[in-house]
């Protein structure tokens, strides 16, 4: 399936979500379409949890 596709799909979803359970529905089929996404990165190994919470190097903000 196509990303096309897929932000079609998950564009639908939320625009009947806010239709017919107004702004919370959306909020919350929002919430969990990111929460699915990241799950769906992990299982596919391509994002690593040390990814999220590495802290940033002070080397990096040397002015």
């Amino acid at each position: 399936m196509s990303m096309a596709m897929v932000g079609l799909l998950a564009g639908m979803a939320l625009g009947f979500a806010g239709y017919f359970g107004g702004f919370g529905a959306f909020v919350l089929v929002a919430a969990l379409g990111v929460i699915g996404f990241v799950a769906g990165r992990f299982l596919d190994g391509d994002l690593e949890p040390g990814d999220l919470f590495r802290s940033r190097d002070r080397d990096d903000r040397r002015r």
